[in-house]
């Protein structure tokens, strides 16, 4: 009987895309239009899709939060997918740790306000959201859609 060897090795990580884009409008929306090509790549899903449509749209806000509070000159933002077992992590990742996402208020921005619905948009269409400051250079901040 032959005896299995048994290594150390961790299971399969979760699929996972990720690149470093430039901290301008052009970064954030080439952000939105990747993660939709990603998702429909891993899913098989059409672009116009609920899901396609959901991650499109907080991968646009994070980005967005990214490059106006997150940006330092010269520096990039990354975008990181990953594929879990019930959902799509959307991490984007910025040069400012300081600066941490405020929790959105309860209620509306006011309705002559040019932002301040970013977070609130999130926090509505994603299942779980936060952020995480895991040295002092950078911050992501991270939403999971089911």
């Amino acid at each position: 009987m032959k005896q299995q060897e048994s290594t150390n090795e961790p299971l399969d990580p979760a699929p996972e895309f990720s690149l470093r884009l430039s901290s301008t409008p052009r970064g954030a929306r080439l952000a939105r239009t990747l993660a939709v090509q990603q998702l429909t790549e891993w899913y098989g899903s059409p672009y116009d899709s609920e899901t396609a449509r959901t991650v499109a749209l907080v991968t646009a806000e994070l980005a967005a939060n990214a490059i106006t509070h997150g940006r330092l000159p010269g520096r990039d933002f990354r975008l990181t997918l990953l594929l879990l077992p019930h959902a799509v992590r959307i991490e984007v990742t910025d040069t400012r740790p300081e600066r941490l996402p405020p929790i959105p208020a309860a209620g509306p921005a006011s309705g002559d306000a040019a932002s301040g619905r970013g977070l609130l948009l999130v926090e509505a269409y994603a299942d779980r959201w936060g952020c995480t400051v895991r040295d002092e250079f950078t911050k992501t901040v991270w939403a999971e859609v089911h």
